[in-house]
């Protein structure tokens, strides 16, 4: 007879191997994505020749999305997008308001959720262990988000899609990769160190 407990749930993503499944566990971890992104919007590059200035998000979409999970990355940047339109100084460079959500940010922000949700279904299935895999899961949702990208400044902006391209992702292709190649560092690294003191 087994001694497994037939309620015990695999462990999925990071969050669920540190974290004890407690009351208001996920909300606190969807907010803190949330708030993470929302930090990591400040670091803000701007561009001369692009309404998109180079940031930290796309580094902290693919961490709150491998770290939480589809569905909890997925609402933690939903949640991003909604704080900062209604308001709070969430965007890049503490830019805020319906206006700035609906203008030349606007595709990158409906990508930060697909994005999320795409990183961390890969995460669910391991990806984020190994650092190949990480950087292969990572890319695929940084992909993600300038596609949506581009398409918004085409529909926001008027941009043909070689302006779009031109504008909203090539310039950032070389940040991009060495944002990439830090997230499959670092997220193996952190399954290593937690299961060291975890013994799990």
């Amino acid at each position: 007879m087994s001694s497994m407990n037939p309620t015990a749930r695999p462990v999925g993503v990071l969050t669920d191997l540190v974290l004890p499944e407690v009351r208001w566990r996920d909300a606190a971890l969807v907010i803190g994505g949330a708030l993470l992104v929302a930090a990591a919007a400040q670091v803000r590059i701007p561009l001369p020749f692009t309404p998109v200035p180079i940031t930290g998000q796309t580094f902290g979409v693919a961490l709150v999305g491998a770290s939480l999970g589809s569905r909890r990355g997925a609402l933690s940047m939903a949640l991003y997008a909604v704080l900062g339109a209604v308001g709070l100084p969430f965007y890049a460079g503490g830019e805020s308001g319906v206006d700035y959500a609906f203008g030349a940010t606007f595709g990158y922000l409906v990508g930060f959720v697909a994005s999320a949700a795409v990183i961390g279904a890969l995460a669910e299935r391991q990806t984020d262990r190994r650092p190949l895999t990480a950087f292969l899961s990572v890319q695929a949702g940084s992909l993600l988000i300038f596609t949506f990208g581009v398409l918004g400044l085409m529909v926001t902006q008027g941009y043909s899609l070689g302006e779009a391209a031109a504008r909203g992702w090539l310039p950032f292709i070389p940040g991009d990769l060495v944002k990439t190649a830090l997230a499959a560092g670092l997220l193996p690294g952190a399954w290593k160190l937690i299961e060291r003191f975890t013994g799990k």
